[in-house]
């Protein structure tokens, strides 16, 4: 059953629907692949408060990504990261999942400007990445107001907000204080319980499951960052930005792969998870994009162990039911909504089945007003 495969079925009135999500909170580095997100985000958030700080790494690479860089005030003397693709119609606004920087988007936000030939943009929320940081009392009010000002800033006109993993949370926020901002959401497997909780399933349901683990990289999967990504496609079947993987761990003075960065916004995004803010409604046009089964990885295609066979079975089958139910939560409770449902994609949803994603994003774009 771990096989990918796509298969599309209309729902009258509801979009397209195609599986369940599995990984739903946080993307967070230890390592990226197949084993439960919903675990280890606790782990690198307690370590991301303690860790060395952030620093630029000295390294002639440079990021072939074709966007502009620029740096956004959010008041108080803290500046966002804005990457822009450039692009002539309405404004995408990609936001980055827990953990991760706008670079995540590095390769997928060319291709969408191509294929939209909307102006794309994506910002690294603070405490991440280039971004700066100071403590929020209400995690949502800032994060969400942080979004405001990007939009404020470069004068955005009622942009299309696209968010990924636990960016539900801001887009939402978004929806429920300032709709007016803009013409619609787009959520890249961010549809789940910090993001609209109409009695569906919670994210602490889904935090209580455990998946079986893929080997962790070895001496030769550290040896560089290009290795590292080879590791990850192993694992995944899909590979990441080298620039966000840079953004994630230290050069190691002898050209190895270093310890993981410290994230001063692992705080804010611990306080988001654990005490969501309550979104019982949406009332602008949102598309919601669910991978169910979710894909644990090729690696489990490769294992012939049994027992890791067995483990991951049961892992699909309990977190498939549970993210359908959030699923069906969000079509009920969500009349502006397009739920669409990939089967066998990964909780990176837009790069694991990026054809898929844009195929998806396109129709729903060109609806807007």
């Amino acid at each position: 059953m771990f096989h990918r495969k796509r298969v599309a079925v209309l729902e009258p009135n509801k979009g397209r629907n195609f599986g369940t999500a599995s990984n739903v909170c946080a993307d967070l580095r230890a390592p990226k692949n197949g084993m439960n997100l919903y675990t280890r985000i606790v782990g690198f958030l307690l370590i991301a408060l303690f860790a060395s700080p952030l620093f630029p790494q000295r390294s002639d690479w440079r990021d072939s990504s074709p966007h502009h860089l620029r740096f956004v005030s959010a008041g108080n003397g803290v500046t966002l990261e804005v990457l822009d693709w450039g692009g002539r119609g309405r404004p995408i606004v990609l936001l980055a999942g827990g953990g991760d920087t706008a670079h995540v988007f590095d390769d997928f936000a060319p291709k969408l400007q191509s294929f939209t030939h909307h102006h794309v943009y994506a910002i690294t929320r603070r405490g991440f990445g280039a971004s700066g940081y100071e403590a929020a009392n209400d995690p949502a009010d800032r994060l969400g107001e942080d979004v405001l000002a990007v939009i404020e800033s470069l004068k955005l006109k009622r942009p299309i907000l696209a968010g990924h993993s636990i960016a539900g949370a801001e887009m939402s926020w978004i929806a429920n204080n300032h709709p007016e901002r803009v013409a619609g959401l787009i959520y890249l497997e961010a549809g789940y319980s910090y993001a609209f909780d109409g009695h569906g399933a919670s994210v602490m349901e889904m935090m209580a499951l455990h998946a079986p683990q893929p080997p962790p990289p070895g001496p030769n999967d550290l040896a560089s960052f290009g290795a590292l990504d080879n590791y990850y496609e192993r694992v995944n079947g899909f590979r990441f930005p080298e620039s966000e993987l840079r953004q994630q761990r230290e050069l190691a003075p002898n050209g190895t792969i270093g310890e993981y960065r410290n994230s001063l916004g692992g705080d804010i995004l611990m306080r988001l998870l654990t005490h969501p803010n309550r979104y019982s409604r949406i009332s602008i046009p949102a598309l919601f994009l669910f991978a169910n089964p979710h894909s644990l990885g090729i690696w489990v295609d490769h294992d012939t162990g049994p027992a890791v066979r067995t483990a991951a079975n049961a892992y699909s089958i309990a977190l498939s039911a549970l993210t359908e139910k959030q699923e069906n939560s969000v079509k009920n409770g969500v009349p502006h909504s397009h739920v669409v449902t990939i089967s066998g994609a990964n909780h990176y949803i837009y790069l694991s089945d990026e054809d898929s994603v844009l195929t998806e994003m396109r129709p729903f774009i060109s609806t807007l007003r």
